[in-house]
């Protein structure tokens, strides 16, 4: 924390996709190098990277920009965007003095000039745009240039009215006798017959106009004419083969554009850490090698795999139970249907099982409209007679449109809406107790193995923390998949 004698400013910021969802990365805040505070007796270094949190905001509290007794100062910060999927971050100046506390990028980042909170940059001035153009001389020698003739008098105007007489003064005494009305000097020459040259009254002499050394010409348009310009030999007359207005590309030059940063075909972008994002890194059998994923068996992400799941006895999906399961996704996947393994269904053709996919806050990604029907399971052509007798396997319940899910954690929900206890078996993980292994956690909260009673339907939104949650059941195994 710093003194409290050194006056702060706090930066907030939130970063959004045009659809809404949070950005991920981070932005840096760069001082100088060192910022020296005698009265408080401590010296400050180094950047300030905020990262974006799960909703895409950052907070940072700074130093003020015109805090007092700072060493160095008129200095700004250097503010430097680095958001996940954004191949071309920003980087922009702004000032934080303290009269504004708080702080929102949103109102202060580029680019509008005008506002307060940018550095004004100097530009050329008027003596130095002459001496760009060809102007040899000192400033005093080029604002002489600048004095044309006098021109013709102005006729005189009409003698105004006579004021009114104000009452007469007292007589003063004699005073001593003053020089005769004659000119004494002119410009420091006392002589019976002055005469001045151009440097007497400080000007520039008129044969210097296009003289070397002196003063440019103007011709009849107004500009310096040619004769009088510095030679072009040597100059540029090509570049990269190109003439006329020249407009480079990264082609041009050997280079690949930034639009490539983190595109397939380009190049790899960093992240806010210097590192390879996990959303740019090849996956192999859906993550490791030689092993059992889940796009292995034709699905897209799962809770568990079934294969080590413990299931000795057959389990019936309690009517208007909510049963939510969590997936992990690591890179953008498409999805459009959302399974349930079962163990012994005979299939119902009444409309009462519904289906959703929602996000770590809570928030709906897709729902079924409506309760929907399901046909028996294990009866996909080429399963072991078995499991097709025994009504074993994979249900689905479809989506109404396929959606890309983006890196993060998910829940998928199934409730059986209405009917009796034996409509759906279920393979599950034995469990019948709140301390459900899928539930083990750190850091932010994110149960994997829960559910709520008295649900008819997929709600608006999920609350892991709300009261009604219960976790002493027999988990269900569920998984994703783009049918």
């Amino acid at each position: 924390m710093l003194p409290d004698s050194i006056p702060t400013v706090t930066v907030t910021g939130r970063y959004l996709s045009p659809d809404g969802r949070p950005l991920s990365g981070s932005v840096t805040f760069r001082a100088p190098a060192q910022l020296t505070f005698p009265t408080a007796e401590v010296i400050l270094g180094g950047p300030v990277v905020a990262a974006l949190d799960a909703q895409g905001q950052i907070s940072a509290t700074l130093p003020a920009t015109d805090a007092p007794d700072m060493d160095p100062s008129g200095w700004s910060y250097t503010v430097t965007e680095q958001l996940g999927g954004i191949p071309a971050g920003r980087s922009y100046q702004v000032l934080l003095p303290a009269e504004a506390p708080l702080v929102d990028l949103a109102d202060i980042a580029p680019t509008d000039p005008a506002k307060p909170n940018y550095v004004a940059v100097r530009g050329d001035s008027a003596y130095e745009v002459a001496v760009a153009a060809g102007f040899e001389g000192a400033p005093a020698v080029w604002l002489a240039s600048l004095v044309g003739p006098r021109g013709p008098e102005g006729e005189r105007g009409p003698i105004g009215p006579q004021g009114e007489p104000g009452p007469q003064g007292a007589r003063g005494g004699q005073g001593t006798p003053g020089a005769d009305g004659r000119v004494q000097s002119v410009n420091g020459q006392s002589a019976a017959e002055v005469t001045l040259a151009a440097a007497d009254v400080g000007a520039v002499p008129a044969t210097a106009a296009g003289a070397p050394g002196g003063i440019a010409q103007l011709d009849d348009t107004g500009r310096v004419p040619a004769t009088q310009l510095p030679s072009t030999v040597g100059a540029v007359t090509s570049v990269n083969g190109k003439t006329g207005a020249v407009q480079l590309s990264a082609d041009d030059v050997g280079a690949l554009a930034t639009s490539t940063r983190g595109t397939a075909g380009g190049v790899a972008a960093l992240d806010a850490n210097g590192r390879v994002p996990a959303t740019q890194l090849p996956t192999v059998n859906g993550g490791a090698r030689n092993v059992w994923s889940p796009q292995a068996l034709g699905f897209q992400a799962w809770t568990c795999d079934p294969y080590t799941a413990a299931n000795p006895a057959a389990k019936f999906l309690v009517p208007q139970r909510l049963y939510v399961c969590g997936i992990n996704i690591t890179e953008p996947t498409q999805a459009n249907a959302v399974i349930m393994f079962a163990r012994g269904y005979g299939g119902v053709s009444a409309a009462r099982f519904a289906a959703g996919i929602y996000r770590e806050d809570g928030t709906k990604v897709t729902s079924t409209a409506a309760p929907v029907s399901l046909g028996m399971a294990g009866q996909t052509p080429g399963s072991p007679p078995q499991m097709a007798t025994n009504h074993i396997g994979s249900t689905a319940i479809a989506m109404p449109s396929t959606i890309t899910l983006s890196p993060g954690r998910y829940w998928l929900t199934w409730v059986l809406t209405t009917g009796g206890a034996s409509d759906y078996a279920f393979f599950h993980v034995q469990n019948e107790s709140p301390a459900a292994a899928a539930n083990f956690f750190f850091g932010t909260p994110f149960a994997r193995a829960w559910y709520l009673n008295s649900q008819s339907n997929t709600p608006t939104k999920l609350n892991q923390a709300d009261a009604s949650v219960l976790t002493d059941h027999d988990v269900p195994v569920m998984a994703l998949a783009l049918a």
